[in-house]
């Protein structure tokens, strides 16, 4: 029998330990490299003016040659006005590529010998940089879809006649909310990523029919197949998709071969996060957590250090995010990401 993937030296090319034995000259030079290439051209975050600036060596950074912003490697960028070293940045990065399951900030502050509060912000900006870059082309082909609640727990209460009917929606809790998730089934078998090869994730308040039609209209290409469970809230795609059903009531795998279990090993994964790792997604950053669940799906068949790099230079690329400067002086973010 042949060795999985996951246990073979190729899907080991990058360990912590190296990252951390990084001098800061390799750190800088690493991070520049994934941001502007290895040549001597670097990009103004001021102006746009790509050219070889000026560099001061004493402080590692550029003065633009047009408008004469002085600028660093992390200018612009989501980890702008750092105080850690750069290096404990890409060691943050490395420790959450590992972590297949997910992390907390707990776990992270521990592991960089940092306050909760550094890691919780870190971690988050590592989240954002992912959503923020996550691919939205359409999906073709056979697509799986599925809805999962969470934060709406009612605990039960001690004695049998104080309590209530679950299932009743006015018992519901206000911040209960549905995670829809869109699975593309990978069709080329001779690809390293067997199954589902791209995900994509959204944030209702409830499985219904207006808002799954509008996404399946929005990221599901014409002529693709659909593969759904027996919920009514699926029933209006029968009118422009192929649409497959199975009744989970009676089985998980139709006579005919129809099953959503791409939608359900995602979010397998996704409760693994929930309860081993973060224990509780707010709604504020729900749709973060979802798209971070999804993105270690899409890449579970990769090599660390490529998915390492590949975080790495999502986070060059994103902006420096109103939403994680002064965190805990009470910038917080005001609105969810919801469908609607």
């Amino acid at each position: 029998m042949s060795q999985h993937f996951l246990l073979s030296a190729k899907a080991r090319t990058l360990s912590v330990r190296k990252v951390m034995e990084l001098t800061d000259e390799q750190a800088f030079q690493m991070f520049k490299e994934v941001r502007w290439g290895s040549g001597d051209e670097v990009s103004c975050p001021s102006c746009g003016s790509c050219r070889k600036h000026y560099f001061i060596r004493t402080r590692k950074q550029w003065r633009c040659k047009d408008c004469a912003h002085t600028f660093s490697v992390t200018s612009g960028t989501i980890f702008a006005f750092h105080k850690l070293s750069l290096r404990n940045y890409l060691a943050a990065i490395a420790i959450y590529t590992n972590a297949v399951k997910g992390l907390s900030a707990l776990q992270m502050s521990r592991d960089l010998g940092v306050q909760y509060k550094t890691a919780f912000v870190l971690a988050h900006k590592i989240r954002e940089s992912l959503i923020e870059h996550r691919d939205v082309s359409q999906l073709s082909g056979e697509i799986h879809m599925d809805s999962a609640y969470v934060n709406g727990t009612i605990r039960e209460k001690n004695k049998k006649e104080d309590r209530v009917d679950r299932r009743l929606a006015v018992v519901q809790k206000p911040t209960k909310r549905c995670v829809f998730v869109l699975r593309q089934k990978n069709e080329y078998a001779d690809e390293i990523i067997k199954g589902s090869n791209r995900t994509l994730t959204f944030i209702m308040k409830s499985e219904n029919q207006a808002d799954i039609n509008k996404l399946a209209n929005l990221f599901v290409k014409n002529g693709s197949k659909i593969c759904a469970d027996e919920s009514s809230a699926y029933d209006i795609l029968h009118a422009k998709f192929d649409t497959r059903r199975v009744n989970h009531g009676k089985e998980y795998r139709s006579d005919d071969g129809i099953t959503n279990n791409l939608a359900e090993s995602y979010f397998s994964r996704f409760r693994r996060m929930q309860y081993g790792q973060t224990h509780k997604f707010g709604n504020l950053y729900l749709a973060n957590y979802a798209n971070e669940a999804a993105y270690r799906e899409d890449t579970r068949r990769l090599p660390n250090g490529e998915i390492f790099r590949d975080i790495m230079k999502k986070c060059a690329k994103t902006r420096t995010h109103h939403d994680w400067c002064g965190y805990w002086q009470g910038n917080k973010k005001k609105e969810e990401r919801l469908v609607a």
